[in-house]
């Protein structure tokens, strides 16, 4: 409020005639500024405030002065109100100072989280509150949303008054409906159908399957993208004069979605011309660079060929040392003939030299175990390849981001260089405790520590403890990759495992036999070459494998109690002569050696490259058991197109025993159960675990007796009811697989979602044949089926005669040794009978014919473990062989 002072003259009345006084003289206002006053300030100094603004005392006092003042100080952004007043140059200025923001708060955000709207609001805590800064922050959070396809989000910021001029601040989001892309409409095409553009463009029509992605929401940026993706394809087809002339995208009525709208020109589709190399650089010349042009005149012209050419060449020249080779293609378009000339011009360079290398970013990592997977020094002459191949070996050690490129930087001089590798660490160590459920182990817990980088030296050092329902163990182990800086890399793991066994009886899972193995292995490897490598192994371990006594175990003694005596002995009948020839106490000193190819981009998550290990292990040094085991895999990997990703990978083996155990003839296998090759889940998946390869079924049945334990005729054997499958395993296996990552939309990956299609295939065989155990009941049974009717068959001279069989029969034991009580039958006059347990044993599986399963599965980073999933179908198999369609682990690694 402005107040000024006003000077009263002299006043006519209207009908009196009065003589004018004389005129006295006009005083001059004052208007000169004596003092001023500050009034409402609160956390502001008087000076402070007046510092903001020109008005000072002994100044003229004028309107123009007094709003300049005003626009001063609100532009400090620090008042909610001012005013300034005049009283006779005593100027007041009122205050209201804009509150302090005690906290910021946000409400009503769902979709997007916290952590991802924080870093888009500019005011915080202590800061002085304005409404500028305000409506700056709700448009920054509506753009976010935005980004994130929803575009009717709204906010509405509050502000809570609090006592001491300070406030709250409230973001009331109102997120909206996610906008898709409803439909995505071309103009102009003529050539390629509407379909087959939309498959170039990263936006997609919604629709139900996709879920899962995020292509189908609407995003400004991928508009931009999507035209460019359309000129790529257009050029990459021959179209060289392709453009787009617009694209539009409009609301839906219901102002929901979108629809897209592009108006393209096709344009003629040209073909190459003369296509030369010109190189100016002495030790290229264009006779050795023409070979590497991939395009031939005649062909359609190609864009991306051109692009690829570039960067062939320049890679080329890259291995020579020119690092800075300058390639550019030059055009020459014919209208008339629809062609495109193309010389590629490479440009003099100087050999360049590596002046220096800096590594930025480590922060716990030293330099050295970044230094020495460098495949270049400095003062080498520059390679690109091995600039390349070095930065694949420092993403391959895991301790830095995927994205990780070496930056090759101008040196001090034409023909020097600097290759910086900024690095970005992550987290190397981990600590797990985990505990699920899986269809191998059933109930498992797991903890486990292992720290990748211990030191910032690029050592690992683990520990690791586990129980399940069917094993327990506990490994202790250590890696040094450099031993006293020298590129040889040794290693010690210390073990206890305790493994039992199992079959299946009927559905059920039932322990055989329990393994219980404590054991070391020291292991060290060199470098042969840049992807050879060679290690050696020794190790020393003691097992103890036995059978429940209770169980599979024949008492002789008086008492009939077993486990009590030492005339106790495995009981093949019970047991199986393969599970009596697998108890004992065994020490194997084993000596090993390995050959390994690598050339992977990653070997942690690879994409490209191939890996094969070919090894063979010695046991005999010392100890009681001998064997010769060689074993051979390898995977290639590829990306075919965009972010698939392609894998085939093979192993096989075999194992030769070095010592005599016995006479094929009494079914004795010079390997012990122990060391055979087994294969099943989840190596081969459609499989149960150890449901491919040898195996001995025994079906359980119940046939009559009479008081004299003569077997009755009349009985139905059944070969589908109780069972028990007992794998033995071969000394020989083979595996192979393909399999086929599918890339998902960017919310997927945030998940850790990386599903896949799969095909694998698989033996293991050659073992001695087992002498099967079946004993015999003098009688003969006839065969019914599963109605109890009679099953028949014909002699030599056609006449219909029942099936029979010799019916095998024993008595068996409870789980606490007590003999089980022969149950009673009555027959068809009412008279009590007892009934036995029978069984007959069949040896199936010993064949080196493929099984063959293909399916899906789909791995999953969860927040409580890795979670995989299998489903895979069986389509070639043996008899014997048990499959399995659907299969997942949960809190264990896979």
């Amino acid at each position: 409020m402005l107040l000024s002072g006003t000077i009263l003259a002299g006043i006519a009345v209207p009908g009196h005639a009065q003589e004018a006084p004389a005129a006295e003289p006009l005083l001059p206002v004052d208007n000169t500024i004596r003092s001023i006053v500050v009034n409402g300030s609160q956390r502001l100094e008087s000076g402070t405030v007046l510092s903001y603004m020109k008005l000072r005392v002994g100044q003229t006092y004028t309107q123009e002065a007094a709003d300049q003042a005003l626009k001063d100080l609100f532009e400090t952004e620090l008042f909610k109100d001012v005013s300034i007043r005049n009283n006779a140059g005593a100027v007041v200025i009122d205050v209201v100072e804009n509150p302090v923001i005690n906290r910021i708060l946000l409400e009503g955000n769902k979709r997007i989280k916290e952590d991802k709207i924080r870093p888009e609001i500019r005011l915080a805590p202590r800061q002085i509150f304005t409404r500028s800064k305000v409506r700056a922050d709700v448009a920054r959070i509506v753009e976010l949303y935005k980004r994130k396809g929803r575009f009717a989000a709204s906010v509405e910021p509050k502000m809570v008054q609090l006592e001491q001029n300070r406030v709250d601040i409230v973001f009331e989001v109102n997120e909206g409906p996610k906008s898709k892309v409803q439909q995505i409409n071309i103009i102009g095409n003529e050539v390629f159908s509407d379909g087959k553009l939309r498959g170039e463009m990263a936006t997609k029509q919604a629709r139900f399957y996709r879920f899962f992605s995020s292509s189908d929401t609407y995003d400004p940026d991928r508009l931009a993208f999507d035209q460019q993706k359309l000129r790529q394809f257009y050029l990459t087809e021959g179209y060289a004069d392709f453009r787009v002339i617009s694209a539009v995208a409009e609301l839906t009525p219901d102002k929901k979605d979108f629809i897209i709208t592009y108006v393209v020109e096709e344009g003629e589709r040209y073909k190459f011309g003369d296509v030369t190399v010109e190189s100016d650089i002495r030790d290229f010349t264009a006779d050795t660079l023409t070979p590497l042009l991939p395009m031939e005149e005649g062909d359609f012209y190609n864009a991306k060929q051109v692009e690829d050419t570039v960067e062939r060449l320049s890679e080329t020249a890259g291995l020579f040392g020119y690092a800075f080779a300058d390639v550019r293609p030059q055009f020459n378009r014919d209208k008339e003939t629809l062609t495109m000339g193309i010389n590629f011009k490479v440009a003099e360079s100087d050999r360049v030299y590596v002046e220096r290398i800096d590594i930025n970013g480590n922060t716990l990592t030293v330099d050295k175990v970044v230094r020495r997977e460098f495949r270049l020094n400095e003062g080498d002459a520059f390679n690109s390849f091995q600039v390349k191949r070095s930065a694949n070996r420092i993403k391959s050690l895991g301790f830095f981001q995927d994205e990780l490129e070496i930056e090759q930087k101008p040196g001090s001089a034409p023909d020097r260089i600097v290759l910086e590798a900024n690095v970005e660490e992550r987290a190397t160590g981990e600590l797990q405790l985990s505990a699920g459920f899986s269809s191998v182990e059933n109930f498992i817990l797991q903890a486990s520590v292992r720290q990748r980088n211990f030191r910032g030296k690029g050592q690992e050092l683990r520990a690791s403890v586990s129980y399940s329902s069917f094993s327990q163990s506990i490994e202790l182990g250590f890696t040094e990759p450099y031993l006293f800086d020298r590129n040889i890399a040794v290693g010690v793991d210390l073990f206890r495992r305790d493994l039992n066994s199992f079959n299946f009886v009927g559905s059920d899972r039932e322990t055989t036999f329990e393994q219980l193995t404590t054991g070391f292995q020291v292991r060290a490897g060199v470098p042969i070459t840049e992807y050879f490598s060679a290690s050696l192994r020794y190790g020393l371990s003691f097992d103890d494998v036995t059978l429940d006594p209770n169980l599979f175990f024949t008492d002789f003694n008086a008492d009939n109690i077993r486990g009590n005596s030492a005339e106790d002995i495995c009981d093949p009948l019970v047991a199986g002569r393969f599970l009596c020839d697998a108890i004992g106490k065994r020490t194997t000193s084993s000596i090993g050696a390995s050959l390994i190819y690598d050339d992977r981009d990653n070997r942690v998550r690879p994409t490209r490259g191939q890996t094969i290990v070919g090894s063979l292990d010695f046991a005999g040094l010392g100890g009681s058991v001998k064997f010769l085991k060689g074993r051979i895999n390898g995977a290639k990997y590829w990306r075919p197109f965009g972010q698939f990703i392609f894998s085939l990978s093979g192993e096989a083996g075999y194992i030769h025993p070095l010592e005599d155990r016995g006479s094929a003839a009494d079914g004795i296998d010079d390997v012990r159960l122990t060391d055979r090759f087994f294969l099943g889940e989840p190596q081969i998946r459609g499989f149960d675990i150890r449901g491919v390869g040898p195996r001995v079924v025994r079906n359980f049945t119940t046939p009559a007796l009479d008081d004299n334990g003569v077997p009755f005729n009349q009985i139905v054997i059944n070969e589908n009811g109780q069972r028990t499958d007992d794998a033995i395993g071969g000394r020989a296996y083979y595996l192979a697989r393909a399999e086929l990552e599918i890339p998902l939309g960017s919310g997927a990956r945030e998940l850790g979602l990386r599903p896949s299609i799969f095909v694998d295939v698989g033996a293991v065989f050659n073992v001695t044949r087992p002498i099967l155990q079946n004993p015999q009941f003098v009688g003969q049974l006839n065969v019914r089926d599963a109605n109890g009717d009679p099953t028949f068959t014909t002699d030599a001279n056609g006449n219909q005669i029942p099936v029979t069989i010799i019916a095998p029969a024993f008595l068996r034991t409870n789980s606490a040794g007590e003999v089980v009580q022969t149950p009673q039958a009555t027959d068809a006059a009412g008279n009590p009978f007892p009934i036995a347990t029978t069984f007959t044993e069949t040896f199936f599986g010993d064949s080196a014919s493929p099984r063959l399963s293909v399916g899906f599965g789909v791995n999953w980073n969860s927040p409580f473990g890795p979670f995989r999933i299998d489903v895979a179908r069986a389509l070639l198999k043996e008899p014997g062989d048990d499959t399995k369609l659907f299969t997942f682990n949960v809190g264990t690694q896979f």
